[in-house]
């Protein structure tokens, strides 16, 4: 039988050894060792914050929906206020603004600011237009932390007001920033008339109007009033002297005048509100002359 040596395809440097198979290498036991499977990765739960975004959507979606609805409420509501608690016509236009978001405030129970506008509001024999800024109105109905008022009269308004004053030429008046101005006749010991200008500077005092003369003519020539009384005596004081005006009877009790001045062609009359007005009906009431 034939070996391997007798094999003429074998190489002669190759017979006579026997091939075995290489042994494997200890440092590659990757080769042998059973892979592990990697660890399954957590997945992230993203549902909890897509349903807390989308809540918080529908709360900015809804804010923005119902803001307009409850500024309109609120707005109407102190419209109507306003009408039946001053005895203003129902059709009286009255105009309502409310500064910042209005469903914070009502949560809050406190608006901040509230500004009220009419025109042509009549008080007895006080019309003007009116302009109201009250501050920390309490939505359930508690006192307000104040505010002020302001009212606006034209050169008719403001004398349909004088004509009520007695002996005063609201005829004749007219206003001549910062002045308000009269002219009359002064009654010389019943002899003659001196015809007689008048400047008057508008103030407040103790709640009332008062005019102050500041200047004076005789037919055009600037006088003082101490020359007139030294040449025409006490009569002189019938016309050149204050004038106060009690506007409290024409006013809730509530309200009460501060300021006065003419600016430009008009009279403007500033006024201090009560915060306790808007849950005192007494002070709803017009107020009285001292």
């Amino acid at each position: 039988m034939a070996g391997e040596d007798d094999n003429p395809t074998v190489p002669l440097g190759e017979r006579g050894v026997h091939r075995t198979a290489p042994l494997p290498d200890p440092s590659a036991q990757w080769v042998l060792a059973t892979p592990t499977p990697p660890k399954p990765q957590k997945r992230r739960r993203i549902w909890p914050w897509l349903v807390l975004g989308g809540a918080a959507l529908i709360i900015v979606v809804a804010a923005f929906i119902a803001e307009p609805i409850a500024r309109s409420i609120v707005q109407g509501g102190i419209r109507d206020r306003v009408v039946t608690e001053l005895g203003l016509p129902s059709d009286q236009p009255v105009d309502v603004e409310i500064a910042g978001p209005v469903l914070p405030q009502l949560i809050l129970g406190t608006l901040g600011e509230v500004s009220i506008s009419s025109e042509d509001v009549t008080f007895d024999a006080f019309t003007g237009d009116v302009s109201v800024l009250a501050y920390g109105v309490s939505v359930r109905g508690g006192d307000m932390a104040g505010g002020g008022a302001e009212i606006r009269m034209d050169e008719q308004q403001l004398r349909a007001l004088l004509s009520t004053v007695d002996g005063f030429p609201a005829d004749s008046l007219a206003l001549d920033a910062p002045d308000v101005t009269m002219s009359t006749e002064l009654d010389v010991f019943g002899l003659t008339t001196l015809p007689l200008g008048v400047a008057l500077t508008p103030s407040a005092a103790d709640g009332d109007l008062v005019l102050t003369p500041t200047a004076l003519e005789v037919g055009g020539i600037a006088v003082s009033a101490d020359q007139l009384r030294d040449q025409f005596g006490g009569v002189v004081d019938t016309i050149a002297r204050d004038w106060p005006v009690c506007v409290a009877q024409y006013m809730p009790a509530g309200v009460t005048l501060v300021a006065a001045a003419v600016e430009g062609e008009d009279f403007v009359a500033a006024f201090e509100l009560d915060g306790r007005i808007a849950s005192d009906p007494a002070l709803l009431e017009n107020g009285t002359c001292g």
